[in-house]
């Protein structure tokens, strides 16, 4: 038990979720599974009742005509917001990776009204099938959820009382594209209990009939419950004996060598590359950040993240730190923290620091900090790595919406 995650929770090659304890995490979607099959049918259905003909319309629109002030007001409202579907994540992702795919966000508005009523981001990516110059070779086009290959959640941003409102607009939207606009429609990276789940789900099959639509389990977010209390051996109680035995017999070793602490670092281009550094030492070139355009662009999202937010002064969510035993440095983390869930988003530690176990004395650390600050969740995000676990947490399932024409 001392594995560390790595960037963004679950996604890409190396992060944290896909990403983990420290393994790198960034994830490139393979190309979807275009069949009913492929897909774990494992989300639980929520009411969805049928609607009327939808009053809200469209318009398919770049993200930088989208105003702020919508983006945020809309984020307020929505039914299970996250870090990830915030306008600073959102802008980063475009920033670095623009290239890598179409920007589709539908933004709607009520007939008659000018104020926005609900932002769906999307983006559409193109996948080459087939042999390389193969005569059989096409280009399949798929539409994902905006920024998800850095993502661990995302969602439709509407006030709830609009949702299924909403929700028919966009399946009636996409319906009505030409067929050479995309091939499939896979919506990932919402949670089995965000209701805009189920209601675009059930507004595709009132839509078109005839359409294959597949609702069903993409991935998994371990989540640990902190106690109330803020103490940490109330804590380590609600834990497996061994594995409460483990950590206690590790952070003993650490802190025999002297003092544990963990520190807030700056949101400043200065502790990104501190985090990068101990990044790279532990993974090199199966990192995020190797010396390639890929790598290049993964140290340009997280630079102008942390810019970004920055710039939102006491309204950051975006937490860079770093965990110390005696002054040496053995991990550095990035999360995000909401006031209420910390999400474990990615991390870097020293290779040469083993002894002092700094995948768990740096989980322990940091959960220690964040329970301090009054947190009552710690997300590991996506990803059911063992060592999750034997921090207590529970899985908390995401869903995947797969639609294709017959």
């Amino acid at each position: 038990m001392d594995t560390f995650p790595s960037v963004g929770g679950g996604h890409c090659a190396h992060r944290p979720g896909g990403h983990h304890v420290g393994r790198p995490r960034h994830t490139v979607y393979a190309r979807p599974a275009y069949t009913q099959g492929h897909v774990n049918m494992t989300c639980a259905p929520i009411d969805s009742p049928p609607v009327g003909g939808s009053p809200i319309q469209l318009r398919s629109t770049a993200f930088e005509d989208i105003a702020r002030r919508d983006w945020d007001a809309l984020l307020a409202v929505t039914a299970r917001p996250s870090p990830f579907s915030r306008w600073t994540f959102h802008r980063a992702w475009w920033d670095a990776y623009g290239e890598m795919a179409e920007p589709r966000y539908l933004v709607g508005r009520r007939r008659g009204d000018d104020r926005v009523m609900a932002i769906l981001p999307l983006m559409t990516r193109s996948h080459l099938e087939g042999t390389a110059g193969a005569l059989t070779a096409s280009t399949q086009r798929t539409v994902f959820m905006a920024a998800s290959y850095h993502a661990d959640y995302a969602t439709l941003l509407c006030d709830p009382s609009d949702l299924h409102d909403v929700a028919d607009a966009v399946a009636r939207t996409l319906r009505d594209d030409p067929v050479d606009a995309w091939d499939a429609i896979d919506l990932r990276r919402l949670r089995c209990d965000d209701p805009a789940l189920e209601a675009l789900a059930s507004a595709f099959r009132r839509a078109a009939p005839g359409w294959h639509v597949s609702l069903g389990r993409e991935d998994v977010c371990p989540v640990v419950t902190l106690p109330t209390s803020g103490d940490w051996e109330d804590y380590l109680a609600t834990l497996d004996k061994k594995a409460r035995h483990e950590i206690r017999r590790k952070l003993r070793r650490a802190e025999a060598a002297g003092p544990v602490e963990f520190r807030g670092l700056p949101l400043d281009a200065s502790a990104v590359e501190s985090f990068i550094g101990l990044h790279q030492a532990r993974w090199g070139d199966q990192g995020l950040f190797p010396p390639t355009p890929d790598g290049e662009r993964s140290r340009r999202f997280l630079h102008r993240l942390t810019a970004l937010e920055a710039a939102e002064g006491a309204a950051a969510q975006l937490r860079l730190g770093e965990v110390s035993v005696a002054g040496r440095v053995l991990a550095s983390v990035v999360t995000f923290d909401d006031d209420g869930t910390c999400y474990f988003y990615n991390a870097g530690m020293d290779p040469a620091a083993r002894e002092l176990s700094p995948g768990v004395t740096g989980t322990a650390a940091l959960i220690r900090d964040r329970m301090s600050a009054g947190r009552t969740r710690f997300d590991f995000l996506r990803g059911d790595e063992p060592y999750k676990y034997e921090w207590g947490a529970k899985d908390e399932p995401i869903g995947r919406l797969l639609v294709t024409r017959a």
